[in-house]
């Protein structure tokens, strides 16, 4: 009898848990939050990236050049110092003013072939080292970037030296009424650096968690150990051309030199955000990816081309090295 009664209560109380540890994942997989980053004028963040472009394949053009590089791989490396100018009282009520300032920058190709036409990319990084730039950031929109042409010899090095601000602009696609833990959520945008106007960047993120926020040493150290949480957002991507390979959607760039761009443009990746949960910055972000491409840019002048047919393997990090303690966002 005894033995029945205690049985019973031990039900009782395993059942009890069970319905308290239900409704507690409940109100958690339920609960909403705008990560949205804070920032004050004064403030100093810095962010290591680093990089890795591995293109492969074969540019044909009128001029036969049989020793042209079939593979190039450009590693970059950058400590960028970013100095808050100006933002405004309420998170996202505003846009904020930022000064970039390259404090290390350091570029690498290592190339199956030599071309003395191709510029260094030691020399050129080497050069944005100590340079500066001022931009204002737009809640949701595009970023408003000063005296680029100042700095960047090429858009090519342009690109890659501004990869990190991608990273940082990580929550211009959130829905507007919050994330949970479990949601998904899609956005597009049209790829304005390419050849054509009509290529598009799909995506899909999730809010798969919430974990320690990493540092750098943590990561180094593969453990995270911050005391800081951070949520986990993964983005799967595709980029592909919303018409059909002969259809002439030439960017506007090309068709004022007199060039039409026919062919294929195609890709895919994914990227890993950590973003704390009580300053809204990006801590941690890391992406892959991978693009082909095969089209043929054709002077209607005289009917020269260049076929560009190649293979292009992405791979980043960036990553939040230095930051002040800042009051935690509520989320909403």
């Amino acid at each position: 009898m005894l033995r029945n009664s205690v049985f019973r209560a031990r039900i009782k109380w395993l059942s009890e848990f069970l319905f308290v540890s239900v409704l507690a994942l409940s109100s958690g997989a339920s609960k909403r939050i705008r990560v949205v980053p804070r920032y004050v004028p004064g403030q100093t963040l810095r962010y290591r990236v680093e990089s890795r472009t591995t293109t492969s394949g074969k540019i044909t053009t009128p001029i036969v050049n049989p020793e042209g590089a079939t593979q190039s791989t450009l590693t970059i490396r950058l400590l960028v110092r970013l100095d808050v100018l100006d933002a405004p009282a309420a998170p996202a009520a505003g846009s904020t003013r930022f000064r970039a300032t390259y404090e290390e920058s350091r570029g690498d190709r290592l190339s199956d072939a030599f071309d003395p036409a191709q510029p260094s990319p030691s020399a050129e990084y080497a050069r944005l080292e100590g340079r500066s730039l001022e931009f204002t950031a737009e809640p949701g929109g595009p970023a408003r970037f000063e005296g680029l042409e100042d700095i960047f010899p090429s858009r090519a090095t342009a690109q890659s030296a501004l990869s990190w601000f991608d990273a940082l602009c990580f929550n211009s696609g959130f829905p507007e009424s919050g994330i949970a833990i479990g949601e998904k959520w899609k956005h597009e945008h049209r790829v304005d650096a390419a050849p054509f106007s009509d290529l598009v960047w799909h995506a899909e993120s999730t809010y798969l968690r919430d974990e320690p926020c990493p540092s750098e040493a943590a990561v180094t150290a593969q453990a995270a150990t911050t005391g800081e949480a951070c949520a986990v957002i993964l983005t799967r991507f595709t980029i592909s051309r919303r018409g059909s390979a002969h259809s002439d959607a030439t960017q506007e760039d090309y068709l004022h030199n007199g060039l039409r761009v026919f062919g294929v443009w195609t890709g895919s990746g994914e990227r890993l955000d950590s973003i704390s949960l009580s300053r809204g910055l990006l801590i941690r972000s890391t992406e892959t990816s991978d693009q082909q491409m095969d089209y043929q840019i054709t002077s209607a002048a005289n009917g020269s081309s260049i076929h560009n047919r190649s293979h292009v393997r992405f791979q980043s990090e960036t990553i939040l090295v230095s930051a002040p303690s800042l009051p935690a966002v509520v989320p909403r």
